[in-house]
């Protein structure tokens, strides 16, 4: 179980450096895409993808295209997210994605809808509801923008989960889909960054390459340690399904409010109690 707490726990650390990156003066954009160097050169090193896969005919290049500009959009849309709503509910809401991604394995992938899925999606469904409102007479700007970041990374980290099996189905293992993607990610946002250079929006700086590399590490760190806790435990995959998101609920919470003072309202707190019953129904409800 350490392999899943280490997963939950750079998972975590990864909201972190973004929530902290204004105040040491580091540029998210930067971050993103050294990030993405860090991760790529380590899914290479530790993983050894089986990149003689991205030669087959059938290859889905666009799909994997359109996943390495979905990634780091989705990466910045994060930052912003734990910035203006709080680490607490963007953890959450990053983990409720698995929502969509049940729908999805509804109605595109075929598969069956037991009675424990629907209820823990309908549990789920209200949850997102509870994270993403705060009840307010007349809501600020800044509260209806959190939404709107919330809302994107609720449904961006489920095109990812959608994409990826997409993916999958045409042939292309998950780990060389990754290793392609992080390395098209690179390349994109590194050409952005020149020409946010140029345009003189941003100063390339050493401090925000250490920063960067630093996040792909957590980021990496997270996809490893997940894997590895798949691989200890082969029989037990609802296990570590279950174990992995909620322990980045509950410690996204306990960071959240512990550290950072982020304030939880009552709607707040029901839906992230909400959020772990309905992980744990669809954990534990029987594959078809």
């Amino acid at each position: 179980m350490h392999l899943i707490l280490l997963s939950a726990l750079c998972s975590v650390l990864v909201s972190v450096l973004l929530k902290l990156a204004p105040r040491a003066r580091l540029d998210v954009g930067q971050l993103v895409t050294w990030n993405y160097l860090a991760a790529g050169a380590l899914c290479a090193w530790l993983l050894r993808p089986p990149l003689d896969s991205l030669t087959h005919p059938d290859t889905p290049w666009a799909a994997l295209i359109g996943l390495a500009v979905v990634l780091p959009s989705l990466f910045l849309v994060l930052g912003a997210s734990v910035r203006a709503a709080g680490i607490v509910r963007t953890d959450v809401a990053q983990r409720l994605s698995l929502l969509l991604s049940l729908l999805a394995a509804f109605t595109l992938f075929g598969e069956r809808a037991d009675a424990l899925r629907l209820l823990g999606l309908a549990l789920g469904l209200v949850a997102v509801a509870g994270i993403v409102v705060r009840p307010e007479a007349e809501p600020s700007g800044g509260e209806r923008r959190s939404w709107l970041l919330l809302l994107t990374v609720w449904v961006g980290f489920a095109l990812v989960d959608v994409m990826l099996k997409r993916i999958a189905l045409a042939g292309t293992p998950s780990m060389a889909a990754l290793q392609a993607a992080f390395a098209i990610a690179f390349v994109l946002m590194l050409g952005a960054q020149l020409v946010r250079q140029l345009r003189g929006r941003t100063r390339l700086a050493w401090r925000n390459l250490g920063g960067g590399l630093l996040l792909g590490l957590l980021n990496f760190g997270n996809i490893v340690f997940y894997v590895r806790a798949h691989q200890a435990l082969p029989d037990s995959p609802s296990v570590v399904f279950a174990a992995m998101n909620i322990g980045v609920v509950v410690l996204g919470t306990l960071v959240g409010v512990a550290a950072f003072g982020e304030k939880t309202r009552r709607w707040n707190r029901l839906a992230i109690v909400l959020a772990l019953i309905a992980i744990a129904l669809i954990a534990l409800a029987p594959r078809a």
